[in-house]
């Protein structure tokens, strides 16, 4: 049998690869508004934990128009993590649920800054970096 065929991959450590791990999620509820809170890293990791909270409240909530994400406490993005929050945003869109990004911290608001999607989320409270370039330069 040929090696090239092993679908795991070679040579990479467990601990170096940032998608395994899930960042830790917690759920608040004030006046019938949701905030998530994610801290540590957000990776392909946070797609199961956020994606089955996001789903819960859909399907428990049918009053539910806002979602809050608070990623005050998010120390790594990739793209991977980038994805996950798009996928939040069109899981909620044709309900008519605003995911609402919380203070994002620059390694959060960067990255959508660049992509062009920082345009795509309401963004409550003052992100640590807010590159204007993007408003005027690259973006509606």
């Amino acid at each position: 049998m040929d090696e090239t065929s092993d679908p795991r991959p070679q040579g990479e450590p467990e601990q170096q690869r940032h998608g395994d791990v899930e960042p830790e999620v917690t759920t608040d509820l004030e006046a019938d508004v949701p905030t998530l809170t994610v801290g540590g890293e957000f990776t392909e990791g946070a797609r199961r934990p956020l994606v089955r909270t996001m789903t819960d409240l859909l399907l428990s909530r049918p009053e539910l128009r806002r979602v809050r994400l608070d990623l005050r406490g998010v120390t790594y993005l990739n793209s991977a993590g980038v994805a996950v929050l798009v996928q939040l945003e069109k899981l909620g869109r044709p309900r008519g649920v605003e995911v609402v990004l919380v203070a994002p911290p620059p390694v959060v608001a960067r990255p959508l800054q660049l992509s062009g999607l920082w345009l795509r989320f309401t963004v409550e409270g003052q992100p640590a970096v807010v590159d204007d370039r993007v408003d005027r330069e690259g973006g509606g």
